[in-house]
């Protein structure tokens, strides 16, 4: 029988791939509305919450809504059910549809919006614009005997461990004799109780990320043959991968800034696009930040980039680029849609074993239209 997965289990799958630590203090991501104990039988993914979506998820059957855009930003003073919020909450409570929201942490996560939208339109060798930090670092050492070096070795690699710049699985290994006495109650893989044995074992060290520490351990001790298994944590001074808002980074092929006007409207599946600078530049180092990135301009700038791909942009701040030399391209703030397509494809390889039902939102939630 098959285990009941609940919007918990849900939830821990989404902060693997954009943990709450990255969101910035003032966004409010995670639980909106529902129960961590609540039963998932389908999913959809959605920019925002919109009434309209709501309606539709009711009308899908979805028991859970995962947003880029929070539902809710500051705290409810009142339920008043005839406002369009109200009339969202109430719609969301009588069919017990929960929501989730990943927002400014699914902007600044590895393979997160911005990544996506890199990914789509041929942007590469990138790093983030803005870096917020860096990964922290731990080594880990476990102790095995010789005889499971290779599966204990594997699965903290397959695990994520071991990562140094484009290489992975890097440990360094030691050979040495390990001493243990089985007490009572014990039920050792080698030995017997009350007395010592003296094992051929194999100390194993590698590099972990922080955030990938657990996960980590549960893959060693799943395939580790002792019953306790002996390992430690030493945090380390070195940084690891930096991680901010936003990208920069080279196109693959070369092209002008119309071209690259025209590539977006294309892959992004636009009706238009606001363009600022010689339409028959060439494009060479692209800044990408995906939703309202009008505010870094200059840090696009500072960074090297000639073009910046961002929505919202106000007349000011594009004459200000314009005339510092920075062309501008803005999708728009819809074309963050591309968040939906992404967290389809994470859930249904994170949950290709479970019953789950997943699906995009098919409802069209930018206010704006072109004529």
């Amino acid at each position: 029988m098959k285990s009941i997965i609940k919007n918990k289990h849900i939830f821990v799958a989404m902060e693997r791939l954009a943990p709450k630590s990255l969101a910035y203090d003032w966004d409010n991501v995670g639980l909106q509305v529902g129960s961590y104990d609540a039963p998932v039988s389908k999913i959809m993914v959605t920019l925002d919450v919109l009434e309209d979506v709501v309606d539709e998820a009711i009308a899908k059957n979805v028991s859970l809504i995962i947003a880029h855009h929070p539902l809710l930003f500051k705290p409810v003073n009142q339920l008043h059910t005839e406002t369009a919020q109200g009339r969202v909450l109430k719609k969301l409570l009588q069919h017990n549809i929960s929501v989730y929201a990943a927002h400014t942490n699914l902007d600044i996560a590895e393979g997160g919006v911005n990544d996506v939208l890199c990914e789509k339109l041929g942007i590469t060798n990138t790093k983030p614009l803005i870096v917020e930090g860096a990964e922290q670092l731990k080594k880990l050492v476990v102790y095995v005997p010789q005889t499971h070096q290779h599966q204990v070795r594997d699965a903290m690699g397959n695990a994520g461990a071991g990562y140094i710049g484009n290489y992975s699985h890097c440990t360094f290994q030691t050979l040495g004799e390990g001493t243990f006495k089985p007490l009572a109650g014990t039920d050792p893989y080698i030995g017997s109780q009350d007395k010592m044995e003296f094992v051929q074992e194999v100390r194993i060290e590698t590099i972990v990320q922080d955030s990938l520490l657990q996960k980590v351990l549960a893959a060693t001790k799943a395939v580790h043959p002792y019953e306790e298994v002996a390992y430690d944590i030493f945090p380390l001074k070195t940084e690891g991968q930096k991680y901010g808002l936003g990208r920069i980074g080279k196109l693959n092929n070369g092209m002008s800034l119309r071209e690259l006007s025209m590539l977006i409207k294309e892959r992004l599946d636009l009706p238009g696009t606001r363009v600022t600078g010689d339409l028959d530049s060439q494009v060479k180092k692209v800044a990408v930040l995906g939703g309202s990135g009008e505010k870094y301009i200059r840090a696009a700038r500072n960074a090297g980039a000639d073009t910046f791909i961002t929505g919202d942009l106000t007349f000011h701040s594009a004459q200000d680029a314009w005339q510092m030399g920075l062309s501008l391209i803005d999708p728009g703030h819809y074309a963050e849609k591309v968040m939906k397509e992404s967290i389809l494809q994470y859930l249904e390889k994170e949950f290709s074993t479970t019953d789950i039902k997943l699906l995009a939102s098919s409802t069209n939630t930018d206010p704006f239209q072109f004529i």
